[in-house]
């Protein structure tokens, strides 16, 4: 018989909303807490910065989301849709494959709409407290402390289970540069650029060359006098180099050996420039500061563990899972995959290993992944072997196969021409057209 659970998710963004849908459609009774006013998560755009600490240093960070103003998709709208909730293009909205940052965030509120979601949804709440009932209790229960932002009303609940769905692109992780707390010149991390004018005139120092750094320092050449994207290889990709060849003003360096009182910048290969500004796009730190989990569950150099296959920890599962903790992947299908596994297991539908065999699992994951403690989740390409995995242990259908497909045909095209990609794909035409014959593309997606 399916078992109904009082589950508290946290956090309203893409993870946040299709584990809610899915808890729901098990029976579950569910709470989901939303520290901001709407829906969306990293989608919600944030253009208010100005009270935010530039390196997120603080604590408790006031700006969740670390969208940028001019951001579009790195992934076409036809791979990014829940499994039965097409991405479609609606008319009188940003028509585009890879549209604008708040073309998704509609796309999240219809989501919302269409599914019933928002009447359980608690916005401008924060959580602050989530730590075990009864540390000998066989089946782990929650006490789930929140806080109204608005009344400071203090509200103390207990949970058969919680789901983390906070997202991992709030607080900033920064390098270790010989210098920093010295150099005089204006030192911001990516999470709070939402536009170039306020680098007008000025010689910038992009420090990061995965998505945002080359993105923000094609935008940043626009206005400042020199941009200089210092990077740990200048083996770049093809695409990166017909940038940096097409824009003057822009300069691939190397990594940063130091930086000095009176503004230099000094690269490992010995030259130097003298800069405005360093504008850090390193990435970022996982961080639960609300979680007590009494050494359960700890982050160690951005690794978040024990947790089997990323989602629960062996010694508290099912009571505490994650949603969307690894990087590098087409977020809302491996979302939804995690989402439905947790749903059905807390409904007791099927089950997961003893904890001696989570915890081996663990351990020869780690042996054989074979990268820094700090990428353990970055499972890039792998995402689609973890979203069939969770297919199975569920008994739902595989990723289509024109979905795969199509996110490896971006990526090679993101490689070989980094500024015209999004608009330019007329090599995928006969398998865009292939796809969009997919009766998925036929659900209703209107509220």
């Amino acid at each position: 018989m399916s078992q109904s659970k009082t589950v508290c998710v946290i956090g309203a963004g893409p993870s946040g909303l299709v584990s809610a849908r899915e808890l729901k459609k098990e029976g579950h009774k569910v709470v989901v807490m939303e520290q901001n006013d709407d829906v969306g998560g990293q989608w919600l755009y944030q253009p208010n910065v100005e009270e935010e600490d530039s390196l997120g240093k603080t604590k408790i960070l006031k700006v969740h989301s670390s969208i940028y103003s001019s951001l579009r998709l790195i992934s076409p709208r036809e791979i990014m849709g829940f499994s039965d909730f097409p991405f479609t293009v609606k008319e009188g909205r940003d028509t585009r494959r890879f549209p604008g940052h708040e073309e998704l965030w509609l796309y999240l509120k219809d989501f919302c709409e269409v599914f019933g979601l928002r009447e359980m949804i608690r916005f401008n709440v924060r959580v602050e407290f989530v730590g075990m009932v009864n540390d000998d209790d066989i089946t782990k229960r929650w006490r789930v402390k929140s806080v109204e932002k608005k009344s400071g009303e203090v509200i103390e609940e207990v949970f058969d289970a919680v789901v983390v769905a906070t997202g991992h692109y709030s607080y900033p992780r920064l390098p270790s540069i010989k210098g920093m707390d010295l150099w005089k010149g204006k030192q911001v991390h990516s999470h709070v650029y939402r536009v170039p004018d306020p680098f007008r005139d000025e010689v910038v120092v992009v420090v990061g060359g995965f998505i945002s750094g080359p993105d923000i320092s094609i935008e940043l050449v626009k206005v400042a006098k020199e941009v200089h994207l210092s990077v740990k290889s200048l083996d770049v990709s093809p695409g990166l180099s017909k940038a940096i060849t097409k824009h003057q003003s822009l300069h691939l360096q190397p990594q940063i050996e130091s930086l000095e009182e009176d503004g230099r910048v000094i690269f490992v290969d010995g030259s130097c420039i003298v800069a405005d500004t360093i504008l850090y796009c390193t990435g970022y730190r996982y961080k639960f500061p609300f979680l007590e989990s009494q050494g359960r569950v700890e982050v160690d150099d951005n690794r978040v563990g024990p947790l089997f296959e990323h989602t629960f920890s062996p010694s508290l599962s099912p009571s505490l899972s994650f949603v969307g903790i690894p990087q590098k992947l087409i977020g809302f299908p491996f979302f939804e995959s995690q989402a439905k596994w947790i749903a059905m297991i807390l409904s007791g539908k099927t089950s997961l290993p003893s904890y001696d065999e989570m915890m081996q699992s663990v351990a020869e994951f780690y042996r054989a992944n074979g990268v820094p403690k700090r990428n353990t989740h970055d499972i890039g390409r792998d995402f689609v072997n973890y979203c069939d995995k969770y297919a199975d242990y569920t008994g739902y259908p595989h990723l289509e196969e024109w979905r795969k497909k199509l996110c490896v045909t971006t990526i090679l095209r993101s490689l070989d021409n980094l500024e015209t990609y999004r608009d330019s794909w007329d090599d995928d035409h006969e398998l865009l057209q292939e796809a969009l014959q997919d009766p998925y593309f036929a659900q209703r997606t209107t509220p």
